[in-house]
C-alpha cells in the first residue's frame, strides 16, 4: 500500500473548520456541518458503485482512531470486500440457522396468492411436513444430498407420483433457499446429472398408479375413520363395508334399504353395468345405517336440500386424514386382494360382490342366483377383518 498523506493534525481540527469534507488520504474524510459538528467518513468505490460509511463523532472517535479504521478498510478492499457490508455482518447478533420447514413455509406463503388449486398450499405443507419429515428441522445450509435421497428412498418405488412431487417441492424449497443467500452450493435435490444417479427408476405402465390400501392396514384406517363424527366419514365407512361405487353410496336413499333382512337394492340406473344390484350387508354395515338420521330421501345429504353429498366429500376427508396417497375407489381393489390372499372364496362371487359381470351372456342367462346368501357370508368377514382392531 502506497503511504498516505495525512492532510489533518490535531491543532485543525480543534479549531473553527468551514462546512462541508475535509481530506485526509486514505478515503477518510472530517465532515462539519453547518452547526459546527464534526464526524468522520469514508468514501469510496465498490465494483463501481460509490458507497459513504460513517465512522463516528468527533472527538468520540479520534483521529488516530478515524486513521485505524481507514486503513483497516483499506485492507478489506483489497481483498475485494466491501468494509460497509463487513462491519454491518459483525455488528448482527448471531441468529439460529434458518431451517427447511421454515423456507418453506415462508415459500408456500409467498406463492400460494398464484396457485389457481386453493388446496396447493395446503397439499404442499402436508406432503413435506409428512414425507420430508428428516429434514423439516435441519438448516438449510447443512442439508445434502444423501439426506434428501434418506427422505425419498422410503417411498420412491412404493408411491411413486407423490415421491415425485415432494423430490421437485424440495428442490424449490432449496432453490430458495439458495437464492435468498441461506446455502451455498448446487441443489442436493435436482434430478438431472444428480438424484438421477442414485435413485432407481420408478415403475411404468399400470404400476405408476395410485397403489390401494393395502388389506392389513385397513384396520388401522378404520379405527381412525370410526372415531370421527363428520357424515363424509359414515359414508366412507359403509363405501368401505360394502365395496360399492362412490356413486353408488353417496346417492343412496333409506327407501332402498331392508335393514330387517340386511339387504341394500340399488336400481340399475345408478349401477355401472345398468343392472339391479343387491348388496349383502355384514352386522357392521346394518348398525352404520341405523345409527344415521333423518330416515328418509337421502342416506347422506349435502348442504343443498334434497341434495346428495359431493362426489369429491369422501376422497376430501382422506386428505384431511394425511391418507391423500389412496383414493375412495381403490378400496374396491383392498377387497379384491383381501379376498384373493386370505380368503377361499370363489372368485366368481367376489366379483358379483363387486357388482362385475361374470361368465358369457350364456352363462348369464342360466345363472338363476345371484349368490347373495354366500356373498352375506363374503362381506360380514370383510367387515369383520376391517372391524378387527375396534
Amino acid at each position: 500500500m502506497s503511504k498516505q498523506i495525512k492532510r489533518l493534525n490535531q491543532l485543525t481540527i480543534n479549531r473553527p473548520m468551514t462546512s462541508g469534507r475535509h481530506p485526509d488520504g486514505n478515503n477518510l474524510y472530517l465532515q462539519v456541518s453547518p452547526t459546527g459538528s464534526k464526524s468522520w467518513t469514508l468514501l469510496y468505490t465498490h465494483r463501481g458503485q460509490r458507497r459513504e460509511l460513517g465512522l463516528g463523532k468527533y472527538p468520540v472517535v479520534t483521529l488516530a482512531d478515524a486513521r485505524q479504521r481507514a486503513n483497516e478498510a483499506a485492507q478489506l478492499r483489497q481483498q475485494g470486500l466491501d468494509p460497509k457490508s463487513v462491519w454491518a455482518a459483525e455488528r448482527m447478533p448471531e441468529r439460529p440457522p434458518v431451517t427447511f420447514g421454515e423456507i418453506a413455509l415462508e415459500l408456500i406463503e409467498d406463492r400460494k396468492s398464484g396457485w389457481r388449486n386453493p388446496k396447493s398450499a395446503a397439499q404442499w405443507e402436508s406432503s413435506l411436513r409428512t414425507y420430508a419429515a428428516k429434514i423439516w428441522n435441519m438448516p438449510a445450509a447443512d442439508i445434502g444430498i444423501d439426506d434428501v435421497r434418506a427422505a425419498l428412498r422410503p417411498i420412491w418405488m412404493i408411491k411413486a407420483e407423490t415421491a415425485k412431487r415432494v423430490r421437485g417441492r424440495i428442490e424449490r424449497v432449496l432453490g430458495a433457499a439458495r437464492v435468498r443467500g441461506l446455502r451455498a452450493g448446487d441443489n442436493p435435490a435436482a434430478w438431472v446429472d444428480n438424484l438421477s444417479h442414485l435413485l432407481p427408476t420408478q415403475p411404468s405402465g399400470p404400476l405408476r398408479h395410485q397403489p390401494a390400501m393395502p388389506y392389513d392396514d385397513l384396520p388401522a384406517f378404520v379405527k381412525l375413520l370410526r372415531a370421527r363424527s363428520e357424515l363424509s366419514a359414515r359414508a366412507l365407512e359403509l363405501t368401505i363395508l360394502t365395496a360399492c361405487r362412490t356413486s353408488e353410496v353417496r346417492l343412496a336413499t333409506w327407501d332402498e334399504f331392508d335393514l330387517s333382512a340386511g339387504i341394500w337394492s340399488i336400481p340399475a340406473d345408478r349401477m355401472k353395468m345398468a343392472r339391479d344390484h343387491r348388496v349383502s350387508l355384514s352386522s357392521q354395515a346394518v348398525a352404520l345405517v341405523n345409527g344415521l338420521k333423518p330416515k328418509q330421501g337421502l342416506l347422506f345429504p349435502g348442504l343443498r336440500p334434497g341434495k346428495p353429498i359431493s362426489n369429491m366429500t369422501m376422497l376430501q376427508l382422506m386428505k384431511r386424514m394425511r391418507f391423500e396417497d389412496y383414493t375412495v375407489h381403490d378400496f374396491r381393489s383392498s377387497f379384491s386382494t383381501w379376498a384373493a390372499e386370505r380368503t377361499d372364496f370363489p372368485r366368481d362371487l367376489v366379483e358379483l360382490a363387486l357388482a362385475h359381470l361374470v361368465g358369457s351372456d350364456v352363462e348369464r342367462a342360466y345363472r338363476r342366483s345371484d349368490g347373495l346368501e354366500k356373498r352375506g357370508t363374503l362381506m360380514q368377514a370383510w367387515s369383520d377383518h376391517a372391524f378387527s382392531l375396534l
